[in-house]
């Protein structure tokens, strides 16, 4: 069972009313990009824990957290209330396997992301795995409007770094923005926007990696699976990775 250590908030961002990401010091051994911990607050004489994915690359000297206000969630609220050297609590291990150790030989990656599912990709994508491995890495990811775009410093550094190699698709699904495409994830992979627009097709010598709600998961995994493609276990080895964000 993992222990709790005590951290310090050393920064928070505010992306816009609902969403924020907390960078906090603590001493954390290490993990995989891609995985994530739990994080508490003790509220009321109880302490609220909840799972959240590290953004931050291992090695940093720090963990950092994205996520969004659930109004009548316990935690969430109080996370956003947080201010620099406020203590915050974090287990002392990581879990999860949404992590590129996990992913098959194949030679495309894909990751799909909704809202603050792309928490886990940012850190896979600012780790050196990622650029070793694969032949091409595309990022897909889904917001309601532009205010919702967040990392967009991170990502368009990777972009600087990395070139053809990777390739950013944002989908902004209630306002129309040049560059972006105005549609959800699942009907982009379905009529073929999607690879179009990055000049790759999905196919059984990619993967796909995703993180976001449920309709978006369960809709695109149903797609690929009709293109012959399959889960991923360890045991039978595929092309589909999902994690769900509520």
């Amino acid at each position: 069972m993992a222990d709790w250590l005590s951290g310090k908030v050393i920064k928070k961002i505010q992306w816009n009313e609902r969403l924020f990401s907390l960078r906090i010091q603590c001493d954390f051994k290490s993990f995989e990009s891609g995985q994530f911990v739990r994080v508490a607050l003790d509220i009321d004489g109880e302490r609220v824990a909840r799972p959240y994915s590290l953004v931050n690359k291992p090695g940093d000297e720090y963990l950092e957290i994205y996520f969004n206000i659930v109004p009548e969630g316990p935690l969430s609220p109080k996370l956003a209330e947080l201010e620099v050297g406020d203590e915050i609590f974090v287990t002392d291990k990581a879990n999860g396997f949404l992590t590129v150790d996990e992913v098959p030989q194949c030679k495309n990656l894909w990751l799909l992301a909704t809202g603050t599912g792309v928490g886990p990709f940012i850190s896979i994508l600012k780790g050196e795995k990622v650029w070793q491995r694969f032949e091409k890495v595309v990022l897909g990811y889904s917001v309601r409007d532009m205010s919702e775009l967040s990392y967009k410093e991170e990502i368009a550094e990777i972009e600087s770094q990395h070139g053809e190699q990777f390739s950013f698709v944002p989908f902004v699904t209630r306002e129309k923005i040049d560059g972006a495409i105005n549609q959800r994830i699942p009907l982009s992979v379905e009529d073929g926007s999607l690879e179009k627009s990055v000049g790759v097709s999905i196919n059984v010598n990619s993967h796909i990696m995703m993180c976001g709600n449920s309709a978006m998961l369960s809709s695109v995994t149903e797609c690929l699976t009709d293109r012959g493609l399959r889960k991923h276990r360890r045991r039978e080895p595929g092309h589909i990775t999902t994690e769900k964000y509520h």
